[in-house]
């Protein structure tokens, strides 16, 4: 428990620090047309070439560890959870994750511009460990990995059948991979977004991407939300891109929370994973439940929160969310968190069942 405190007093005064798929394809996007930006330097987390990797993973018994009896949480039930490492450095910094229909079979991002893809092992519903996991550097449209352009902030991510859309924070542009040519090998195109996108602030811009599919009023529509982009009234900002109602609303912004990645479920409701630090209050993680059918231009969406979790749980800074259906029909999200590559923060992959 004394390390638990010792951990949560750091994080507490650290702010500053806590910072396959197959389909057709969709004419969002078009070819760069920026010129390329300033070389960066190579950061040691960077991913440069494609690699194989192990990855090590703790089982994490109990969500609540003074209670593990302990199980529901608002609107979800802990199924189970595990600490990921490794010793490649560049693995870490996990930021958006999206798993097949079977929940086995899975793509993630970095904030640092790289693929993580790999298959998640169960022992009956617990997650067990990872296997086959292999990192591999996002590539441009020039086919040289996008952080040699300065592009890092790779933050959010959304599936439309074999097309992978990526959003960069800090450049606020969104990237269209067709996995189909080459998988992670695909070359990244720009996808034309609004010009308000571009205004959005340079640390807290896009941070959750979700494409809605067939189905729907707004099929054929990439949502795409704001961490902290403000309207004039205070509230986050979010753009609807292509399909048949383009256009800017906004997300009702409550108690300092912000968001870090978003799911559409099944049923048509969206689900917000939220975050806040506050000094004194420590971090918190939170989910709401949002229709669908209120997104529309000009439209102020809000709903009530389903899920919350402070630093008692085990919790990080969880920053990817994702929704599949069992066999048994149950609707299990899964979240994963964004260590920042820091000693003192951990790579978390947890699973829940919605319950209500």
């Amino acid at each position: 428990m004394g390390r638990r405190l010792s951990r949560r007093r750091f994080l507490e005064i650290s702010a500053a620090g806590i910072v396959a798929v197959l389909g057709p394809e969709h004419a969002l996007a078009q070819s760069a047309t920026q010129p390329p930006a300033k070389p960066a330097a190579i950061d040691e987390h960077s991913v440069t070439a494609p690699a194989s990797i192990e990855v090590k993973a703790r089982p994490i018994p109990s969500f609540d560890p003074r209670d593990r009896s302990h199980v529901r949480f608002g609107a979800l039930e802990y199924r189970s959870g595990l600490v990921l490492t490794s010793s490649f450095p560049g693995f870490g910094g996990l930021s958006g994750i999206r798993l097949d229909a079977k929940g086995e079979r899975f793509i993630a991002l970095s904030d640092k511009g790289s693929w993580f893809t790999g298959r998640i092992l169960y022992s009956g519903r617990a997650m067990v460990g990872l296997d086959e996991v292999e990192a591999a550097p996002m590539l441009g449209p020039d086919g040289r990995p996008i952080t040699a352009r300065g592009w890092f902030d790779s933050e959010s991510l959304a599936l439309d059948g074999s097309v992978v859309y990526v959003g960069l924070e800090r450049v606020n542009q969104v990237l269209r991979f067709d996995f189909s040519k080459g998988f992670t090998r695909a070359r990244g195109e720009v996808v034309p977004m609004p010009p308000a996108v571009r205004r959005l602030p340079n640390n807290k811009g896009l941070e959750a991407l979700v494409f809605v599919p067939k189905g729907s009023p707004l099929a054929g529509t990439l949502i795409a939300m704001s961490e902290r982009g403000l309207d004039r009234d205070g509230n986050l900002v979010g753009f609807l891109v292509g399909g048949p109602s383009p256009g800017q609303f906004s997300i009702r912004r409550s108690e300092d929370f912000d968001i870090s990645d978003a799911v559409l479920l099944p049923s048509g409701d969206l689900l917000l994973l939220e975050r806040k630090f506050l000094l004194l209050a420590g971090v918190g993680i939170r989910i709401r439940r949002i229709p669908l059918a209120a997104i529309a231009p000009g439209a102020l969406v809000d709903g009530p929160a389903i899920f919350n979790a402070d630093l008692g749980q085990e919790i990080d800074n969880m920053e990817g969310i994702d929704a599949h259906v069992t066999a048994e029909g149950d609707t299990v999200l899964t979240m994963v968190s964004d260590d920042n590559f820091s000693l003192i923060q951990r790579t978390l992959l947890l699973q829940f069942t919605l319950v209500a």
